[in-house]
Parts: structure tokens; C-alpha cells; sequence
């Protein structure tokens, strides 16, 4: 029996947007899985463009990834953005590569609550809360925060931020030491970037492929790939990301002609 011979190629997989919102961390787990388990997908460029999201999707994205990364070579390419949880999941790959004028970093951790107390006492609402325990309704925008509360939130993130430090060390080679100078929530321009050790090289997506052809030892064939969107994303998806565009651009009109007296 004749079998086709299977022509190599390389999967370049995007992430672009907020991880945890468009982003889903269980849908991009089954593509990723799905990559490595096809032996036509011999090399993996992580397309990225996100400025983060949530700590659990990112982190949950990233060891997909890096489970990939122990299998197949990866290659990250940052076009726009990697800060945050984007940047942690380009940490999943053997090579970083960032856009000269991308934006990198913003290592760190952020927990903000909206402060409604004030807000519900004057419109006459009360909240009526009946819990388990001290600690069931930690965070909640009702009320103040006590600073026993205060305490416990502040070490999980803490917590956290040591284990993102953790990922960027192991990734970069670097002490925890110099990871935590460097994570200071600060974002860096691509060069800077790599003066300091976050990327590995300046360039753009075809010199990512060109990476990932050369550690697979294969001809620079892409297929691209994302994750699969269910029926009312492909419907909704387009129509929504124009009404938000179409309002951002309303608003920016507006400030500017504020600031001009227009």
C-alpha cells in the first residue's frame, strides 16, 4: 500500500487579546494539545499580541504551552504587546522574539475591586450577607475590607507574584534577584527588552518562522491556526468588536476636542 508522504510544517498559533476573555484557556489547551499530538506540526510559533488577563488563564496557558515546548520546538513572536500574561506565556517558549517596537513586560500582579459602599448607601441599597465563614465574601465591593482582609489578599498575591517571578527566571536564565528588579510592573520597549534579558531577538513573525523551520530542520511552511470560536462568537464577534471601536473612536473625538476647546 502507497501512504503520502506528510509534508512538514510549522503551527503558528495566535493569541491576540485578553487571556481569559477572547482568550479561553481550555480552548487554547485542546489546540495546543491537538499540535502536539500531529506529527505533521513539527515546529510551534506562539503569535502573540495581548497585554494579559487573568492569572489563572495565563498560567494555565502557559503550562500547555510549555508541555508543547517539551516535545517540539516553540518560538514566541510578539508583534504588539507581550506584558503581563502574554509575556508569561512567551516564557513557555525555547526563543522569544519581539517586534522593534513592541512593548514587553509588565511582570507583576494587580487585584482591583470597585468600592460601591458609598454608592449603594446613598441610592438607600443594603447588602444582607449569611456565609459560611469569615473569609467567604473576601473582596466584596459592598464594604470595607478589614485588615485582616487586607492581609490575606495581599498574600495571594504575593504568592502569585512569586510564582510569575519563578516562570521568568527558569525561562531567561536568571537569578529570582534580577527577575524581581526587573518586575517591577514596568513595561519595556523591544530593545530595551532585550538589553536586559526578556527577548532573545528584534524581528518579526517571518524571522520567528525562520527559527522554528531551522530547529525542526524543516522547509519555513506555516499553517495557521486558533482556537475554535463557537457559534455566537463567529456571529457576534465582528459586530461587537465595531461597536467598541466605533465608540473608542466617539470618545477619543470627544477628549480631543475638550483639550483643544472645540
Amino acid at each position: 500500500m502507497l501512504v503520502a508522504r506528510m509534508k512538514p510544517k510549522i503551527a503558528v498559533v495566535e493569541i491576540h487579546g485578553a487571556i481569559g476573555g477572547g482568550i479561553k484557556s481550555p480552548e487554547m489547551e485542546k489546540l495546543l494539545n491537538r499540535i502536539m499530538d500531529d506529527p505533521r506540526l513539527r515546529s510551534v510559533v506562539l503569535d502573540i499580541d495581548s497585554g494579559g488577563g487573568g492569572a489563572s488563564a495565563s498560567d494555565y496557558i502557559y503550562h500547555a504551552a510549555k508541555r508543547l515546548a517539551g516535545r517540539k520546538p516553540v518560538v514566541a513572536v510578539i508583534r504588539g504587546i507581550g506584558a503581563s500574561g502574554g509575556y508569561m506565556i512567551a516564557c513557555a517558549a525555547h526563543r522569544i522574539v519581539a517586534a522593534p517596537g513592541s512593548i514587553i513586560g509588565s511582570i507583576g500582579v494587580i487585584s482591583v475591586r470597585p468600592a460601591l459602599e458609598q454608592l449603594l448607601e446613598r441610592a438607600g441599597i443594603g447588602v444582607n450577607v449569611n456565609k459560611s465563614g469569615k473569609f467567604k465574601d473576601l473582596g466584596a465591593p459592598w464594604r470595607e475590607t478589614t485588615e485582616e482582609e487586607d492581609a490575606k489578599l495581599q498574600e495571594l498575591i504575593d504568592d502569585t507574584y512569586d510564582s510569575f517571578v519563578g516562570v521568568v527566571a527558569d525561562s531567561r536564565d536568571m537569578s529570582r534577584e534580577r527577575v524581581r528588579e526587573l518586575a517591577t510592573g514596568e513595561v519595556y520597549l523591544a530593545p530595551r527588552a532585550l538589553e536586559v534579558g526578556l527577548v532573545d531577538e528584534i524581528g518579526d513573525l517571518d524571522l520567528a518562522l525562520d527559527l522554528a523551520a531551522r530547529a525542526a530542520d524543516i522547509p519555513k511552511r506555516a499553517v495557521y491556526l486558533r482556537p475554535q470560536r463557537g457559534l455566537r462568537a463567529r456571529l457576534f464577534g465582528p459586530l461587537v468588536d465595531t461597536l467598541v471601536e466605533s465608540v473608542a473612536d466617539s470618545l477619543e473625538r470627544r477628549l480631543w476636542q475638550g483639550r483643544h476647546g472645540l
